[in-house]
């Protein structure tokens, strides 16, 4: 599915709270959702930043708020600007329980594959992340990486 790696030192407390293949512990709603395709492809709710690379969003959760699934198709990395708790449920059935700390970030890279997940604060404080999607190849296509350093150095002079 994913490639996690995570940016920091310590590892983010992740706590498998329900396996794969298992929807009996699921809210029927939240079934529903997925069956009906009712799939997001926002990673975010706001993009605060944008060019040809990679797009920045910001993710605000108040209290037991929760982002509906999303669909995951571009490497991306996330940092957490507080601290609390979420669950996130994957389509797959799994639940996986995070603590976060501010500061806690990662790097998820999908490989020519997609993963829908969602993400809800479960805790009593307001969740805060901000998230870069990198917008895929062309990042290290050799013409574009040389096109951006022309556009730097021309600024700089």
């Amino acid at each position: 599915m994913t490639i996690k790696e995570n940016q920091k030192a310590k590892l983010l407390k992740y706590v498998a709270i329900n396996d794969a293949g298992n929807f009996n512990t699921w809210n029927p709603a939240h079934i529903r959702e997925l069956k009906n395709n009712e799939v997001n492809a926002d990673l975010g709710q706001r993009i605060l930043f944008e060019n040809e690379y990679l797009r920045i969003w910001e993710v605000v959760l108040l209290p037991k708020e929760r982002l509906s699934f999303r669909k995951m198709e571009l490497d991306y990395c996330w940092v957490a600007g507080s601290e609390g708790m979420v669950i996130s449920r994957f389509s797959d059935g799994k639940i996986v329980l995070m603590h976060l700390e501010k500061g806690d970030s990662e790097f998820l890279e999908h490989e020519d594959k997609h993963a829908i997940y969602d993400l809800e604060n479960i805790g009593q404080d307001i969740i805060y992340f901000q998230m870069t999607e990198f917008k895929g190849e062309q990042l290290f296509v050799k013409e574009s990486i040389q096109e951006g350093l022309k556009r730097n150095s021309t600024r700089n002079q």
